[in-house]
């Protein structure tokens, strides 16, 4: 198949390009390629053309959660990530208990090793048990645990090897021992913590290579108390960051990629009630959750996930003055590595997956590519 005329974001900008694809791979990404006979050939006319988007912190979609454990669910968030251009997705668990966790991923497991449509479910987000009580935020106290290499090993087993993140608060005791074990095996991210600076930059310097959304669930950062936020910054690691205005108003989220600059993973952190109208009740692992006033609180009012989708996120970083450039990356390459797929996802480069997103003018999906099939949309 040949794309003509795209405007194809490049990692810096756009430029006007052709796109060779030839079965999953992107074969050549240059100016005037020739057709080869028979080929598929589809003229863009100067339409936007981006790397299919990565969300490694999402937990559902359209009345669906992961911890759902059920293959219907898996198939209807892998349906609806992708009408949304999220082409690889890292779907999220919640804190709850061990045995429970280890029916879900063993579940995902099962579903993982058939073909699917829609958005590819690449490996699980394990974010609880091993969490701070006082910096829960939406995970149900009586769950939370110290981190268990017992425990983490039960849920890689049953999840086949599919944990790409597990999310730790560095400052409980054993956390640090735990994240020397657990970044042989996948990203350690410091997570609902409440660690001043001291004892984030610890977990950091034990093997800790990323931060769950930003600011969200720890201390902030203050001109005599630099907290995780600081520590964050100081170490060179990456941070998760919810860009839906509401989660982190938009100064601070200037200033964030200002600070961290391409080490920021724009994620949704999205529950089940995502593109859901005001009032929609749902459940957060086992938390009453409802949409007011434009996002998900808990029943006293503490803001849970998002329900907001990348691609919207994009859209509103470009109208809070955020270089869309930025925003692409952040959402795209910036996430592949963290995850380590960079070689393979991220950007439309010769030899990477043809992951694409074909955007109308308005900034919304005309057709999305994965493994260079369109699972959405048309090109007609």
């Amino acid at each position: 198949m040949l794309l003509k005329n795209g405007s194809v974001f490049t990692g810096s900008g756009f430029s006007l390009l052709d796109i060779q694809i030839d079965a999953d791979q992107l074969v050549q990404v240059e100016k005037e390629i020739r057709p080869k006979a028979g080929e598929s050939v589809y003229d863009l006319d100067g339409a936007k053309v981006i790397p299919g988007l990565i969300d490694i912190h999402t937990h559902g979609c359209a009345m669906r959660d992961f911890c759902d454990g059920s293959e219907e669910s898996f198939d209807i968030l892998a349906e609806n990530y992708i009408k949304n251009g999220i082409t690889t997705v890292c779907p999220t668990s919640m804190t709850l208990p061990p045995e429970q966790l280890e029916t879900i991923y063993t579940a995902f497991a099962h579903w993982s090793e058939r073909p699917h449509r829609g958005s590819r479910l690449i490996g699980i987000n394990m974010e609880g048990p091993f969490l701070s009580v006082k910096k829960r935020g939406a995970h149900r106290a009586e769950y939370v645990i110290p981190a268990s290499e017992e425990i983490f090993d039960r849920l890689w087993k049953a999840s086949g090897g599919r944990i790409r993140l597990c999310d730790v608060a560095p400052e409980i005791s054993g956390n640090l021992d735990f994240i020397r074990y657990a970044k042989a095996f996948c990203t350690v991210s410091v997570a609902h913590t409440a660690a001043d600076y001291d004892g984030a930059i610890a977990g950091y310097h034990a093997g800790a290579t990323s931060t769950t959304h930003l600011f969200n669930a720890m201390n902030g950062l203050a001109h005599r108390a630099p907290g995780t936020v600081g520590a964050a910054f100081d170490s060179g690691a990456y941070a998760e960051l919810i860009c839906d205005g509401e989660h982190v108003l938009p100064p601070v989220l200037r200033a964030a990629f200002s600070m961290f600059g391409d080490r920021i993973a724009v994620i949704s952190d999205s529950l089940m009630a995502a593109g859901m109208p005001e009032g929609t009740e749902c459940v957060l692992g086992d938390e009453a959750v409802v949409v007011r006033g434009g996002k998900a609180v808990l029943p006293d009012g503490t803001i849970a996930g998002s329900i907001v989708n990348i691609l919207e996120e994009i859209r509103r970083l470009i109208s809070f003055g955020i270089d869309e450039a930025q925003a692409i990356r952040c959402s795209t390459i910036t996430p592949a590595r963290i995850i380590g797929e960079e070689k393979s996802l991220g950007s439309i480069e010769k030899g990477k997956l043809a992951d694409l997103v074909v955007l109308k003018e308005d900034y919304t999906p005309k057709a999305v590519f994965r493994d260079g099939t369109i699972e959405f949309g048309s090109l007609d």
